[in-house]
């Protein structure tokens, strides 16, 4: 089974490339000239997107092969008070040198869009604003010459004080999701509300591919043989392009046991992986960790030297 390891949006290791530096509204308002106000928005998209591509050949030098991109790319894309900002146009030129990189050098990258972003709201300002949100993603990508399918992922959403309710809410609502929103969607399981059973009734029954959380799954099950329900797990991708898609974390503290940990626990990836081991060809590993990249070659150097795995460069590997 081949392995390749992730990181989240940032790293620790380049100085001054931050892909999510942003403006309030505030800020925004502040400044007399709306014109030259704008013009300041789109100076920090392109810086935004200009880091994510010195991240991306930060990746390829460290022969890293997945990667999730900030959704804080475009700070206040969707404000209600800019709705004719038509934000994408001064980003193109941005964009097209992104995608051509990626081109050349392919990695698997995806979104992670905010909490906010909820699919299973009553509320119709909330799911149509949500839809808004992941339309900015779905341009993104396409201003890239990447192919949308299921790359972002998402929580199922509020509980609202009726988690049954609220499934078949989402139900509901995805009927008002357009097609090609339907078709970039991977939905998680999540560490308080909807564990790894609920999500699966969602994403079998809607035809989603679902991103186990390993460590969430720990913080919040009905059952914790989780196990029992990795054939189902894997199934979803069946009709995916691309390989299945895993989140690794650590707990910080048995007290702060949601909290991601600085670094990945060797032993219980460990542990996960021999338990999959055999199940699929291939496996991607997003590494959800305070250290980012840094989380990610500390694990590389935990798991050298470990029997029945070889590398394959610098962040894949095989284990038998």
């Amino acid at each position: 089974m081949i392995v390749r390891l992730g990181y989240v949006a940032m790293s620790v290791e380049l100085q001054n490339a931050s892909p999510s530096q942003t403006m309030t509204f505030k800020q925004f308002s502040q400044i007399p000239d709306r014109e030259a106000a704008i013009q300041k928005l789109e100076r920090i998209a392109k810086n935004n997107l200009t880091n994510c591509l010195r991240l991306l050949k930060h990746n390829v030098a460290n022969e890293i092969h997945f990667f999730r991109f900030s959704s804080k790319l475009i700070p206040l894309a969707n404000h209600e008070q800019l709705s004719d900002w038509k934000y994408m146009r001064p980003l193109k030129e941005i964009l097209q040198e992104i995608g051509h990189y990626l081109q050349e050098h392919p990695i698997r990258v995806d979104f992670h869009p905010d909490h906010f972003v909820l699919l299973n709201s009553k509320s119709t300002d909330i799911l149509n604003n949500s839809i808004k949100t992941l339309a900015m993603h779905e341009a993104l990508l396409k201003g890239m010459g990447i192919d949308p399918e299921h790359r972002c992922v998402m929580h199922v959403g509020g509980a609202y004080e009726d988690k049954e309710k609220a499934l078949e809410q989402f139900i509901h609502n995805w009927a008002y999701v357009p097609a090609s929103i339907q078709r970039m969607i991977m939905l998680e399981n999540d560490d308080t509300s909807f564990h790894l059973e609920h999500t699966l009734y969602l994403c079998e029954k809607l035809g989603i591919p679902i991103v186990f959380d390993y460590h969430h799954h720990l913080a919040n099950h009905e059952k914790p043989e989780w196990e029992k329900e990795w054939d189902r797990v894997v199934s979803t991708w069946n009709l995916s392009k691309l390989p299945i898609k895993m989140h690794i974390s650590s707990p910080k503290s048995e007290k702060e046991y949601r909290s991601h940990a600085d670094t990945i626990d060797r032993e219980m990836f460990l542990h996960f992986l021999h338990t999959i081991k055999g199940s699929v060809h291939e496996i991607h590993c997003m590494i959800e960790a305070k250290k980012k990249d840094a989380a990610l070659f500390q694990l590389v150097e935990d798991l050298k030297g470990e029997k029945n795995i070889t590398w394959l460069d610098q962040s894949s590997f095989e284990i038998q």
